[in-house]
This record gives structure tokens, C-alpha cells and sequence, in this order.
């Protein structure tokens, strides 16, 4: 999508808080993707993009803003944790599995908008299945059945929880190999015999969904969704490493279990440097793919990196601790907001709850101070209060009762945390 960088932050800023500076950086290197995509070929290739590491304690966003930005523009995203990966010649996953994990998303993207175009193409035919299911099932128990009931039936929803006895395709489940990663064994064999069919018993809501899946499938070609996946991979996909100061030891630390900290730093550097990784559905490029790396860096630095996997990370941006201020904005602001999430889960239980002004005031005021007396959680910390302040109300909530309004103000939220603000004022006459 054409976004401009400040339409990019404004988007941004419906679901985080803060954190500018972190917004603009990936703003602009999204915009540059589009800038490139639209120069003459020649000048393209030489345009690689510019890598971005953030660095700030937990729960500040880093993580939302990179999962954002892929939603954003519907790109290829995959958040992986550096810590999963170990250097080649170790037990564990190799770096080459984020970019195959980056296809598998892209291939599965790509699939499911096929499927939208030609849906309308295949449904006759998955509803002939459908009635010949219900005119199996009906004859049991009913003398005389006419399709054509049955047909009008199924297109007024009435029995979409009935169950039906159908015909599905069989696909065997992947097994764990060694280092987590998936094999499906079944699969490997499927040119050799014809795919299995066996009956299986659902409701009618379910077999369409499976029926669907199996007819859209026929009429597909995989052959242009896979190279359109590594095509929307290569030039598109977005790969968020997470924990990367987890993997920044120091390698004189020959004796520790973190021996091969380095090693995965100097295998993950030819992938960001952009090399070719083959994967089932064909060979992909990393030139263009973008890296957004991120950690908290409590204990080792972005200088602590080997000096060539810094130099793959030119935009450097650092994440601000929250405020109370902004865990006031958190918890009125984002279209996701806490307190909403909150109230539209108890509105299932017929409990209406509202959230007075001066017990947001409240509540951002014990985040704050949680967060500064105790480890630094950021807005994760919000969870933890949410879920002790509502405790009770989502308890005893069963949904028997009649609508039920319960009004969440300052003195609520004090009476619900007396040993907590007990505990506080106890701490400043510790040394």
C-alpha cells in the first residue's frame, strides 16, 4: 500500500504509544521499499535496505511497532528469538530456518488470496457435497427427503451445526525432527500414489471450510503461488530477531555452555548481508529482505556485536522507558486498549464496566511505581494490575444475572491495592 511516512507513524500510533523516534525510522524504511519498487531495474538491485536494531527494556513496543508494520502493508512477517539458534555443527536450529519459516508465511498469504479469487468458482460444488452429505444423513431418520430442501436449507444457515458424514482428504501430521523442525513424511511420497480419501464425521459449518480448502486446492496452480511467495518474500518479507543481545557473549568464554553465543552471530551475518537459502518451494535471495533486530541490552551493548553484524545494522534506535503519562495514553488510547479488552470480555458475562478518569490516573500511577521499585516490565506490567484489579468482578461474573454495571473509580482501585501502596511507603525508609 502507498503509505507516507507520517500516514506509516499515524497509523502506528492507533495501537502504540511513544516511541517516536522508533516509528519514524521504520516509517522510512518502509517508504523506501515503495521508493525502490518504483526505480528502473539497473538502480534497483544496487538498493539494498538499511537494517534497524532497537534497543529498550521489555514491553515498550518493540516488538508491536515491527508486527504493525508488516499488518500495515500485508507484507511477509516473522518474529523469531535469536536465543532458538546455534551455530552450525551444534544441536538446535540453524539461522537459515527464519528466512524458510519467512517463505512458509508468504506461500500461506499468497495461497489464501487465491483461494478468495476463485471460491465463488468451486462452492456449487462443495454445496453438491454438502446436500449429498445431508440427504445421506436424513434418509436414516426421515422417509422422504428432496434435495431441494436440503438445498434451500443449507443456503438459509439452518443446519450449519448439524453432523454429516464426509469424504476428506487425508494428510498426514508433520513430525518434530531433531532441532525442532518439521518433516512431514507423508508428504514426501504424495507423487508416487494418489492422495488418500477418508470419511470423516463434522459438523456442516466444518466440512465447508474443509471441502473448500480441498476443491480451491485442485484448481490452484502451487507452481505460480510458490514463485509468486518467494518473489513477495525476497522483495517484501520482514524478519523481526528478537533477544539479539542473548546472543552477545564475549569469546573467551570458551568453557561456558554459551560457547557458540559468537558462532550464531557469524551465522547469522552472511543471511543479513544477503546470500541465497534454499527452502522446498525454490531458492530465496535475502539481499532485500528487512531486519529489524531488537533486545533490552541490560548487560551486554550493540558494541559488544562482532563489528561486521553492527555494520548490517545502520539505523539505530533506542526505545524509552513508559511513563505514567503514557501508561495513561495506553490505557484510553489505542484502539486495543487494556481497559477494552477488559470490558468487552465481561460484556460476555452481561457485566458492563466502566473506567473512571481517576482510576486510569490510578492505575498508571501504580504501573509507574511497580516499575520503578520492582523489575522494569513496561506496559506488560498493566496485565498484571488489570488482572488483580478485576479478579473478583471476573470471578463471581456468570451471565445468569441482568446487565450489571460496575464503575471502576480511584477509590476502587486503591481499596483493591491497600498492601501494595502499604508496601511502597515502606520503602523509603529502607536504606
Amino acid at each position: 500500500m502507498n503509505y507516507t511516512p507520517k500516514q506509516i507513524v499515524n497509523e502506528l500510533d492507533k495501537y502504540i504509544v511513544g516511541q517516536t523516534k522508533a516509528k519514524r525510522a521504520v516509517a522510512v524504511a518502509l517508504r523506501n521499499r515503495y521508493r525502490r519498487a518504483h526505480l528502473p531495474e539497473e538502480i534497483r538491485d544496487e538498493i539494498t535496505p538499511k537494517n534497524i536494531v532497537m534497543s529498550g527494556p521489555t514491553g515498550v513496543g518493540k516488538t508491536e511497532i515491527a508486527r504493525r508494520l508488516a499488518k500495515l502493508v500485508g507484507a511477509p512477517f516473522v518474529k523469531v528469538e535469536a536465543t532458538k539458534y546455534t551455530e552450525v555443527g551444534y544441536v538446535g536450529r540453524d539461522v537459515e530456518s527464519m528466512v524458510r519459516d519467512l517463505v512458509e508465511v508468504a506461500v500461506r498469504m499468497v495461497k489464501d488470496k487465491k483461494k478468495k479469487e476463485v471460491e465463488d468458482k468451486v462452492m456449487p460444488t462443495v454445496n453438491q457435497k454438502l446436500i449429498d452429505a445431508l440427504f445421506q444423513n436424513r434418509r436414516v431418520t426421515t422417509v422422504e427427503v428432496k434435495r431441494e430442501d436440503l438445498e434451500q436449507e443449507l443456503k438459509s444457515g439452518k443446519c450449519e451445526d448439524e453432523i454429516v458424514e464426509v469424504n476428506v482428504l487425508d494428510t498426514p501430521k508433520p513430525i518434530m525432527a531433531f532441532g525442532g523442525n518439521e518433516i512431514n513424511l507423508g508428504s514426501m511420497f504424495d507423487s508416487l500414489q494418489p492422495p488418500k480419501h477418508k470419511k470423516k464425521k463434522m459438523s456442516v459449518r466444518h466440512a465447508r471450510d474443509l471441502l473448500l480448502q480441498e476443491e480451491t486446492e485442485k484448481v490452484i496452480d502451487m507452481d505460480n503461488v510458490n514463485e509468486e511467495a518467494i518473489s513477495l518474500a525476497e522483495e517484501q518479507g520482514i524478519i523481526f530477531i528478537d533477544e539479539i543481545d542473548k546472543i552477545i557473549g564475549k569469546s573467551q568464554a570458551t568453557n561456558s555452555a554459551d560457547v557458540s553465543r559468537e558462532g550464531v552471530q557469524r551465522d547469522i551475518l552472511p543471511i543479513v548481508e544477503g546470500s541465497t537459502v534454499p527452502t522446498k518451494y525454490g531458492n530465496v535471495k535475502t539481499d532485500f529482505i528487512l531486519f529489524i533486530a531488537a533486545g533490552a541490552f541490560h548487560v551486554a551493548k550493540m558494541e559488544d556485536m562482532i563489528p561486521e553484524l553492527q555494520g548490517r545494522f545502520p539505523i539505530r534506535v533506542e526505545l524509552e522507558s513508559l511513563t505514567e503519562k503514557d501508561f495513561k495514553k495506553i490505557l484510553s488510547t489505542p484502539k486495543n486498549a487494556v481497559t477494552l479488552q477488559y470490558a468487552n470480555l465481561l460484556k460476555v458475562d452481561n457485566i458492563n464496566l466502566e473506567f473512571k478518569d481517576d482510576a486510569l490516573d490510578e492505575i498508571a500511577k501504580l504501573a509507574a511505581t511497580e516499575n520503578e521499585t520492582s523489575e522494569d516490565l513496561g506496559a506488560r506490567r498493566l496485565h498484571t494490575i488489570m488482572e488483580a484489579l478485576l479478579e473478583d468482578v471476573s470471578f463471581n461474573a456468570t451471565g445468569e444475572h441482568p446487565m450489571t454495571t460496575v464503575e471502576i473509580d480511584r477509590k476502587y482501585v486503591q481499596n483493591a491495592f491497600k498492601e501494595k501502596n502499604r508496601k511502597f511507603d515502606l520503602k523509603k525508609y529502607v536504606l
